[in-house]
């Protein structure tokens, strides 16, 4: 079953195609990692799904719903949840408090705060919080977390919203090789469970974490399969690995 289908889709800006014709389906808990150089159009597919930008021609459809002109914040609650490169978390609260922002999914997050400092006995929160290993962090205030951890506490943030698809753009930035590794452990321990689609640009962390790669070039699809296909594809080595372009 297809949780998320992108058909035709296409943006532009003026006269610029930002996203061209480009198609994409995504598996139920399947982490699909979306590869191409500056400019190749994923973040601006990444705003399509989520409502941020407007499509100009094509379908997006969710868990079978046609969410194409759904507003941003009706998609979040449908469950589709985004972290962005820069972490969003507040900085003066504690870890515990910004677990609360987010637990009300979709709602005014000042709404949520009325629960500050209450000890969670949850199953769902006590889980999130052992996947992201912050359990000795709760009571930290999120601005003297390290990078590493501030990563993991978004992470943690999207995941109160319980959404079915998460959408990641470049998770490991700024991150040590520890750090990445705690991350590809958590990626891989939240599929199957939860679809992702991972915008990346660290191929050595794409092959621990990958099920299916899909590369896009100049707002199209350039090439999709396996990370042995596309590290073999002719085409892709021109475009995207061969160069130092970044992602």
């Amino acid at each position: 079953m297809n949780v998320l289908e992108l058909k035709d889709v296409s943006k532009k800006f003026g006269e610029y195609t930002a996203v061209n014709k480009f198609s994409l389906s995504v598996k139920k808990g399947e982490l699909r990692c979306l590869l191409g150089p500056n400019g190749a159009g994923k973040t601006t597919c990444m705003d399509l799904i989520t409502g941020r930008q407007k499509i100009t021609s094509g379908q997006v459809f969710f868990k079978g719903h046609d969410i194409t002109r759904a507003h941003e914040h009706t998609i979040v609650r449908r469950g589709i949840g985004r972290k962005f490169q820069i972490p969003a978390v507040f900085q003066e609260l504690s870890v515990l408090q910004n677990f609360e922002v987010a637990r009300g999914r979709g709602k005014d997050p000042v709404a949520n705060m009325w629960s500050f400092g209450r000890p969670k006995s949850d199953a769902r929160f006590e889980e999130i919080v052992e996947l992201t290993g912050l359990k000795n962090r709760l009571n930290f205030t999120a601005g003297l977390l390290s990078h590493g951890e501030t990563q993991w506490l978004e992470i943690g943030m999207v995941l109160m919203q319980e959404p079915d698809l998460l959408l990641m753009d470049e998770p490991t930035a700024g991150m040590t090789e520890r750090e990445t590794e705690k991350t590809s452990e958590i990626f891989n321990r939240l599929k199957g469970d939860h679809a992702l689609i991972v915008v990346e640009h660290d191929m050595s962390f794409v092959r621990q974490i990958a099920d299916v790669i899909t590369v896009m070039h100049m707002g199209s699809l350039l090439a999709e399969g396996t990370i042995t296909e596309i590290e073999e594809n002719h085409r892709v080595r021109e475009v995207y690995l061969g160069t130092e372009e970044g992602h």
